[in-house]
């Protein structure tokens, strides 16, 4: 315990954390209106009171096209007054506080985003279902300045740090990946025409981000299905990110359109998942076919721990370690392993303060089952742990949540 690296300082850029924990940008799907609620503050609050380094706000779209949820943040001049209530809330109980910026490209539909969904190709969302409209060639310096315009918003509204999200299948990734960029211009065919729209963004948000304000950047290791990106190619998006000038990088992994459980692995709940939903077609349709569209991988701790140690050996820029760590021993061993940080979700959704707890208790153990109820209700409701609900769970829910639970 003595020469643990958990609770010393560590700094990415101009930003230097309390300690070397990081609440990641896990959708909260709190902000109705797209905008910042109570709800939002009192969530990241508890987080920055329960001694987390730095929490991040999850996606904010830079413009209304990215919109992926209708409980999402959009990075407008309007809500920048809350989104200072919220950022000084969190500063107030000594921890820094970042937002991940991002487009959803294909992943939205016109009720949500205002228009027909762009990506980097045309073609069909089966997700939405809706067509989907490919970014012309002249509409990419744009999109990127949005980028950048979202970092200045940013930092006017008190945060520390943004995270810009290049994976997940999002719309950077979406251009990265070989099976989602179809295009025959300079954009698309060779890895390097592929990594053109994610230079032009990083242009934009360290021009914007200056000398004040952390840049991190979220990417995958691989997108996690056939045909999508391996590790030959994200090694060299990891490269190129190093030369960008980024300050971190969150390795993750996964496609939410394609592979989502390789992203948050276990099982998704789909009763539940469908319990919320209002559109009677999409629940119908989830039920029945849900567990063919959302394939379950099983969980294990620190599951991403041996491809991120392959980028580790490989780059010289701070690593930021994501992915199922649950317990202070895993966590240690990351951090000696050479990660520079770590980041958690369910683990702080499951027990706000266990940052706190770490720090007393060598075996600190956060108490989370999961059976992956809180990311299952995120698409309709707000996330919550189904430990600490007010209401009473329906009796199908509990049954299938035991289920769940009892494999892990």
């Amino acid at each position: 315990m003595g020469n643990s690296k958990l609770f010393t300082p560590v700094t990415f850029g101009p930003l230097t954390l309390r300690n070397r924990t990081i609440r990641s940008a896990a959708f909260e799907s709190m902000c109705p209106g797209n905008a910042p609620s109570d709800m939002l503050l009192d969530y990241h609050r508890s987080v920055a009171a329960g001694g987390i380094g730095m929490t991040t706000v999850a996606y904010a779209a830079v413009t209304r096209s990215g919109l992926s949820f209708d409980r999402q943040l959009w990075m407008r001049p309007e809500i920048i007054p809350g989104l200072r209530k919220l950022t000084d809330a969190i500063h107030a109980e000594g921890a820094a506080t970042g937002i991940q910026l991002g487009h959803c490209g294909n992943m939205s539909h016109k009720s949500i985003c205002g228009c027909t969904p762009v990506g980097a190709s045309g073609g069909f969302n089966l997700y939405s279902p809706t067509f989907v409209r490919g970014l012309r060639a002249d509409e990419l310096p744009e999109m990127a300045r949005a980028y950048g315009r979202s970092v200045n918003l940013a930092r006017e509204a008190g945060f520390d740090a943004v995270e810009i999200h290049a994976g997940h299948g999002y719309l950077i990734s979406q251009f990265l990946s070989p099976s989602t960029n179809h295009r025959k211009d300079e954009f698309g065919g060779s890895l390097q025409n592929r990594m053109r729209f994610m230079d032009m963004v990083m242009e934009e948000v360290m021009k914007a981000a200056g000398s004040d304000m952390a840049v991190l950047v979220k990417m995958n290791m691989r997108d996690g299905f056939r045909g999508g990106m391996e590790m030959d190619e994200t090694m060299q998006v990891a490269k190129r990110l190093e030369q960008s000038g980024a300050h971190g990088l969150v390795l993750s992994g996964g496609f939410v359109s394609k592979a989502p459980m390789y992203v948050m692995r276990g099982e998704m709940p789909i009763r539940s998942m469908t319990h919320y939903m209002t559109c009677w077609w999409l629940k119908y349709g989830v039920r029945m076919a849900g567990k063919w569209m959302i394939p379950a991988v099983p969980f294990k701790e620190a599951y991403f721990l041996e491809d991120a140690l392959k980028f580790r050996a490989e780059l010289k820029m701070p690593l930021i370690y994501v992915g199922g760590l649950v317990s202070r021993s895993k966590i240690d061993e990351v951090l000696d392993d050479g990660f520079d940080a770590v980041q958690m979700a369910r683990a702080l959704l499951n027990e706000p303060g266990f940052v706190n707890r770490m720090r007393d208790e060598e075996n600190a153990r956060c108490n989370c089952r999961h059976s992956n109820y809180c990311i299952a209700r995120m698409y309709s409701i707000e996330m919550a742990c189904h430990q600490h609900l007010g209401e009473e769970l329906p009796a199908c829910l509990k049954r299938e949540i035991e289920r769940i639970e009892a494999k892990g």
